[in-house]
């Protein structure tokens, strides 16, 4: 069928008007179909009929190989993939593969840095929706997910997962290139970037580039020299706040890192981790700290790498445990 409806803002063309006139409201921002038990709303009346059963709680679409049930039926298309683990989404920039296309959407984001869904509260922004959706709970001040294994709380469910981790020593996010395997997602979409070279935050005062804004963030304060966080104990100053912190416990003597399987504490995350292969057996390499940060590596690779970041190129000596 001919394309007669051209778009007048860009290129594109469609066999009918009704299309084109959809099409367009993605230019306007128009949204005319209003949900009337929020105030979401949407461009095709399609959308607003599927989101309507998230408040009904009708799931119509049922999986023939198990008790899934979904109240859309993209979801629905997409679920088989998880009984044939299957991953027929594959990222064009990286060897990442999904099993569903929305996840590899989202993934996209971590290479091209994108993130549309922008926090009314502040200045942050996100890749997804579901993580500004947590994030907000932040200004609330709230933190309803309590640690069983010490005292911490969080505002988000997430986040009480990741700090369970470093009491259980759990590294689930295996890299599919080498052997390594990590805590969270965030840290193996990083480190898969290591296999890629891709490093696409540049900094504006030198030739370094690095995988991750954060750390072109980190890198920056070396240029300006600002330590904007003060110890008020001493005379100590610090470029980010989670060093002033781990100075104050110098002071305090805190030990927030609790062992799951003794009574022992430790006021370093990377001594917890080490402590925990004594009850696991699992094996694990002698860890090194970055003595300007404080982060530890089991690898001298990796510490190496990462203390150019604070050097500008010069590595600084590694802080045995």
């Amino acid at each position: 069928m001919e394309k007669i409806h051209k778009c007048s803002l860009c290129n594109k063309a469609f066999s009918q008007k009704s299309d084109l006139i959809n099409h367009l409201r993605t230019h306007t921002g128009e949204k005319p179909y209003q949900c009337n038990q929020c105030d979401k709303a949407f461009v095709l009346n399609t959308n607003l009929k599927s989101h309507l059963m998230t408040h009904t709680g009708a799931k119509p679409y049922q999986c023939s190989q198990c008790d899934n049930a979904f109240s859309r039926k993209s979801n629905l298309i997409n679920h088989p993939f998880t009984h044939t683990r299957e991953k027929p989404y594959k990222c064009r920039v990286c060897t990442m593969a999904f099993s569903n296309g929305s996840t590899l959407i989202c993934h996209m984001r971590t290479h091209t840095g994108k993130k549309p869904y922008q926090c009314s509260q502040c200045d942050k922004a996100f890749a997804q929706i579901a993580t500004l959706k947590s994030h907000l709970i932040t200004h609330t001040g709230k933190k309803p997910y309590h640690c069983k294994h010490c005292d911490k709380a969080f505002s988000q469910t997430a986040h009480l997962v990741k700090h369970l981790r470093l009491h259980t020593g759990e590294n689930p996010y295996k890299c599919s290139l080498c052997d390594k395997a990590f805590p969270n997602a965030n840290n193996l979409t990083c480190h898969m970037k290591r296999h890629t070279g891709d490093k696409p935050y540049q900094c504006n005062y030198c030739d370094k580039s690095f995988i991750l804004q954060i750390h072109l963030k980190s890198h920056n304060k070396i240029h300006t020299g600002v330590k904007r966080y003060q110890c008020s104990q001493c005379d100590k100053g610090f470029y980010h706040k989670a060093h002033l912190i781990r100075n104050l416990r110098s002071h305090t003597g805190e030990k927030p890192y609790r062992c799951s399987h003794c009574d022992k504490s430790f006021s370093r995350k990377y001594l917890l981790i080490s402590h925990v292969s004594s009850h696991t057996g699992e094996k694990t390499n002698q860890c090194s700290e970055c003595i300007h940060c404080g982060k530890y590596f089991t690898e001298k690779s990796d510490l190496k790498r990462h203390t150019r970041k604070h050097t500008g190129g010069e590595t600084l000596p590694m802080q045995p445990l």
